[in-house]
This record gives C-alpha cells, sequence and structure tokens, in this order.
C-alpha cells in the first residue's frame, strides 16, 4: 500500500467519523470467521458497520475529529475493528450485548469483541467496563422527547386541573360571595 492509498483511507475513515455520531472500537480477535461474519451480518441488519482497521489510521483520523481524544490512545492496542452507527449512541452497546446472550457467554467468559472504546458525541468510554453505562444512554431524539414531554406536563396538569376542579372552582366562588353577602 503506497502512501496515497494510505491517505485516502485515512480520509475515509476521518470521514465517516465526522457522519457518524458514535462509534464504538472493538477487538474481535480469536473469533472464527464464521462468529465473524455471524457479527457482521448482525450489524448489517441492525443499520449499523463493522470494518477493521489498522490502529495507526484509527489514530490519524481521531486527529482530525477537533477534540482532545488521547484517551483514545488506551482502546488502540492489538486489533481494531471500529463499529459506526448514524441513529444511536446506545445502538453499538446494544447490539454486543445482544450477541453476547445469543453466544451464550458465561458471567466470567471472554466476550468477543471486546469493546475497547467508544466515542459518542464527544465523549469517550474507554474499556469493556463501560457496556452497561454505554447501552442506556439515550439518542438525541429520545432526549429531545423527554424535553419535550416535560415541558408539557406542566401545561398538561394545569389544564387539566382547571378543568376537572372548574365546577368546584366556580362552587367555592359562589360559596365564598354568598357568605360576604349573608356577613355584609
Amino acid at each position: 500500500m503506497n502512501r496515497e492509498e494510505k491517505q485516502a483511507l485515512v480520509d475515509e475513515l476521518s470521514e465517516k467519523f465526522q457522519s457518524h455520531n458514535a462509534f464504538y472500537i472493538a477487538d474481535a480477535s480469536g473469533m472464527s470467521v464464521a462468529k465473524i461474519n455471524e457479527f457482521r451480518r448482525l450489524c448489517f441488519n441492525r443499520g449499523l458497520e463493522y470494518k477493521v482497521y489498522k490502529n495507526t489510521f484509527i489514530r490519524k483520523a481521531l486527529d482530525t475529529l477537533g477534540g482532545d481524544t488521547v484517551e483514545m490512545d488506551a482502546a488502540l492496542a492489538g486489533q481494531s475493528g471500529v463499529l459506526f452507527s448514524k441513529e444511536s449512541g446506545s445502538a453499538p452497546a446494544k447490539l454486543l450485548k445482544d450477541f453476547y446472550k445469543a453466544q451464550n457467554y458465561g458471567k466470567n467468559a471472554v466476550t468477543k469483541p471486546v469493546l475497547k472504546g467508544a466515542y459518542i458525541d464527544a465523549s469517550i468510554y474507554v474499556g469493556a467496563d463501560q457496556l452497561d453505562t454505554l447501552s442506556t444512554i439515550k439518542g438525541k431524539q429520545e432526549l429531545i422527547g423527554d424535553i419535550i414531554g416535560l415541558l408539557q406536563s406542566p401545561a398538561k396538569n394545569v389544564i387539566s386541573a382547571l378543568s376537572s376542579g372548574g365546577n368546584k372552582l366556580a362552587g367555592i366562588l359562589k360559596t365564598l360571595s354568598e357568605k360576604e353577602e349573608v356577613a355584609g
């Protein structure tokens, strides 16, 4: 591979990093070809992409992201495959957990592919122990929906209280005005 081909590969990877709001780095070394193909098929079925890159290419592409990505260096050892997600930052983590479950990995078994690191909306997560945290991260659309729901709920409560208590409120006001007339 000559210098131009290497640069083209780094440019392609940089473009993918910038066009995907989340990507995970995983190590699938030691997996059989059949298992890797099964994993790739699962990725494809869920709208994710998994591709193996050299760590030096990943590092050079990370440098084009702008922010501080030095923490990801810990994930760039051994074989590295990148799992890309456009939709949700938690989708790859959920995919990994489902794949582990389908493979019947036990509690203390070495699960493959091993999560080495993740980059989600400029936040960096390093280590396989982050998988549970990553699987619960809400996507941008989910968060917007939650915020809209929170903003609407107080208004809905006031409206329902006024409409259900409208008769009660009118009754209370009428009673109070009658008391004033009697007292006055």
